[in-house]
């Protein structure tokens, strides 16, 4: 349960316990459960969506949908996502990327990078009718995916945050994760496969882009890798559908 609780206030605004500090060890073992947040967060979204479905257009229900994500999760992804554009995109050597990733300060790139990922989101929940399988999906499939990025590619500092998830994981991480899948799968049915699967050749590839950048990954290519896989997996979702239905 303080695994669960941990994962919950590291990923979400959610805060179900004052304790704030936390040590490596418990910082390691709370990956388990991120599927679990991530199902989470999916099912408020789709209420969420739901209701404003009755009240407002397809667009601005996405809009409102997209919104409400990023209060939900305060952002975190989306700092990291700014941060890790920054960074990469500069045309700086190796070293001076990883700095810019440090930078508490965001710049033009970063910038335009989420103004554009953000508008990507929107427009392709508009596009789907009654998108909350999806909304319940995307979130836990992400936050599995990112159990890869923790532990399947070499981190990129001495030291940080993000690395102390990846050295305390328990023995089997990804295995036992894996079976919290249940979870959403039982919720959105078995259209949650092909997603996952989706989401962990995304965010496979996306690290491995960010591997040859920067020679290892960061807190905040993690929250980076999460941000895009989402956006491709809503804008794919988009592009499956209006297939569907060009061709039926």
């Amino acid at each position: 349960m303080k695994s669960f609780l941990i994962a919950l206030q590291f990923l979400t605004r959610i805060h179900l316990t004052d304790r704030g500090v936390w040590s490596d060890t418990e910082f390691g073992a709370s990956i388990l459960w991120f599927p679990l947040v991530g199902t989470l967060t999916g099912c408020i979204l789709a209420v969420l969506n739901g209701t404003a479905a009755f009240l407002f257009s397809p667009l601005l229900t996405a809009g409102l949908t997209v919104a409400a994500w990023y209060c939900l999760t305060g952002g975190l992804h989306a700092d990291g996502f700014m941060d890790t554009a920054d960074g990469i995109f500069s045309g700086r050597s190796r070293e001076r990327m990883l700095e810019i990733l440090k930078d508490s300060r965001v710049g033009s790139t970063g910038v335009t990078a989420f103004f554009f990922l953000a508008v990507f989101k929107i427009f392709s929940l508009a596009e789907i009718l009654s998108p909350w399988q999806l909304l319940v999906a995307v979130p836990a499939a992400t936050r599995f995916a990112a159990l890869f990025s923790i532990l399947k590619f070499p981190y990129a500092r001495s030291e940080g945050l993000g690395k102390a998830f990846g050295q305390y994981a328990p023995p089997h991480a990804l295995r036992k994760s894996l079976a919290v899948n249940i979870v959403p799968l039982l919720l959105v049915g078995v259209m949650y496969i092909p997603v996952l699967m989706a989401a962990v050749i995304i965010t496979v590839l996306a690290n491995r882009y960010i591997c040859k950048r920067l020679g290892g990954v960061t807190g905040d290519t993690y929250g980076a890798v999460i941000e895009f896989t989402e956006a491709v997996l809503l804008v794919g979702a988009a592009a499956v559908l209006r297939c569907t239905i060009l061709y039926i």
